[in-house]
């Protein structure tokens, strides 16, 4: 007899880890993927989780493309934005990102790359790269660039007042406009 009542005990705990097993994966599966504590003075209706997933997944739509910069393949520089988009022939922004502007800006209008440098120090003294020059204004050379360290400094800081023409950019960025903005490349310049 001892025999058989040692079996029956397997076959319950068995039968035991067998149901808990069971409830335990519905459990799981009928759980959300992430669970917080509902607010006690909360008596809002929860958010739906799908939801949620889509609100954090959507990125900010990209800002179009200035109406009045043209047609064609062009870098578009908005004054007013502190932007610019590198636009293919048919029209689509192929990128666009903010930028820092300098203490000279060129006057709205059409203009086209003139040179292009590597890496310079620029006239406030900061090693940049990806130079690319389109216009000058009262002999102050203005154009894109990156500094090699990262930094976008405001257009009057640490200059004492002087006069400087690079608009900068992130180094990623910088890296986009050099590749995109070869020798004679239009550069249209919007309020």
């Amino acid at each position: 007899m001892p025999a058989k009542s040692s079996t029956i005990v397997t076959a319950l705990t068995a039968a035991a880890l067998v149901a808990v097993g069971v409830l335990g994966y519905q459990a799981s599966a009928s759980a959300p993927d992430t669970l917080h504590e509902a607010r006690k003075d909360s008596h809002h209706a929860p958010e739906n989780h799908q939801d949620r997933h889509d609100k954090k997944d959507r990125a900010p739509a990209p800002a179009p493309v200035p109406a009045a910069s043209g047609t064609g393949q062009r870098i578009v520089y908005s004054l007013g934005a502190k932007r610019v988009w590198l636009v293919d022939a048919k029209g689509t922004a192929l990128r666009t990102f903010p930028v820092t502007p300098s203490t000279v800006s060129p006057s709205p209008g059409s203009y086209a790359v003139g040179s292009r440098s590597v890496s310079v120090t620029g006239s406030d003294g900061i090693a940049i790269e990806h130079v690319v020059r389109f216009t000058a204004v009262n002999g102050v050379t203005v154009g894109f660039s990156a500094a090699v360290d990262g930094s976008r400094p405001a257009p009057d800081a640490g200059n004492a007042g002087k006069k400087t023409g690079g608009i900068r950019e992130s180094r990623e960025d910088g890296k986009a406009m050099w590749d995109f903005a070869l020798h004679g490349t239009k550069v249209v310049v919007v309020s």
